[in-house]
């Protein structure tokens, strides 16, 4: 269960609901942390919201069953039997009543047993809290391992990105002529930053769960869609490379050079569904 942010922060009134329904997922009171998880919310609003959570249950501890006292009618007014005795048969039958009544009243409340012979099992709503309290922020992983497994892949990657740009025609040409005609650039190098960059900034929003529904599935086909791009582009290059090509076929030429507006197209797009926080299609 997940739930959009929004620019205004929810009050604990509309997200109490949403608390009720985790705990029904998860037979039991969820964590502080898994409040700010799948809410969205912060520590202080997480710790209110289990402080509500917390009284309901003990409201439920205290009268498991739902039971209420139901009293009795009032007994109809009766005329006395007739009997041949010379004492009346009222005076026993109040005394047998009041015996019965103080048998009943003399039974202790733990004893009594609730409607359909159920027995409620008692809440340990106290420790529960207690265990929250104790709970610490887990310390998230440290992700520069992986930066220094990508090294090798960027430098590979940017190399052949480079060099299939070359053989597309891609080169030195100067973006500023009549303004600053000594400053030349090499477009091949819009290639690897262009593709793969997207395709690791998409994957990120894909998995992060923290954008809408409709980016996040544009996220998703993006990433695996320039993933598979820049796969494509690797295998040809090096395919030419080892035949000592000095320039690829024009199938290849054309579609190198949709790359960079294709890139430009998904950029957009994915941003603008990112800013679309007022809405989220749930599928």
């Amino acid at each position: 269960m997940t739930t959009a942010k929004s620019g205004y922060p929810v009050p604990v009134a509309e997200l109490l609901p949403q608390a009720r329904h985790l705990v029904t997922q998860l037979g039991r009171m969820p964590s502080r942390n898994q409040l700010m998880t799948e809410l969205r919310i912060g520590a202080p609003k997480a710790r209110e919201i289990l402080e509500h959570l917390a009284d309901g249950q003990r409201v439920k501890a205290a009268n498991p069953g739902g039971l209420h006292v139901v009293t009795d009618p009032a007994p109809a007014e009766t005329e006395p039997a007739e009997t041949h005795d010379d004492e009346p048969a009222e005076p026993e039958r109040e005394s047998a009543e009041a015996e019965q009544v103080t048998e009943s009243e003399a039974v202790p409340a733990e004893e009594s047993e609730p409607v359909g012979g159920a027995v409620s099992e008692p809440i340990t709503v106290d420790a529960d809290l207690a265990k929250l309290a104790d709970e610490q922020p887990v310390k998230p992983v440290a992700v520069w391992p992986v930066m220094l497994l990508a090294l090798p892949a960027f430098v590979a990657i940017w190399s052949g990105w480079v060099g299939l740009g070359q053989l597309t025609g891609f080169g030195i040409v100067h973006p500023l002529p009549g303004i600053a005609d000594g400053f030349a650039i090499n477009t091949a190098i819009t290639l690897p930053i262009g593709v793969e960059t997207y395709a690791a900034y998409a994957l990120r929003v894909w998995l992060s769960g923290q954008v809408p529904a409709k980016a996040r599935r544009f996220a998703k086909y993006s990433a695996l869609g320039s993933l598979a791009l820049g796969a494509l582009g690797q295998i040809a290059f090096h395919l030419m490379k080892a035949a000592g090509m000095t320039e690829a076929p024009w199938l290849i030429t054309a579609g190198v050079a949709c790359l960079p507006v294709a890139v430009l197209g998904m950029g957009a797009g994915l941003a603008h569904l990112i800013r679309d926080t007022h809405r989220e299609v749930q599928r």
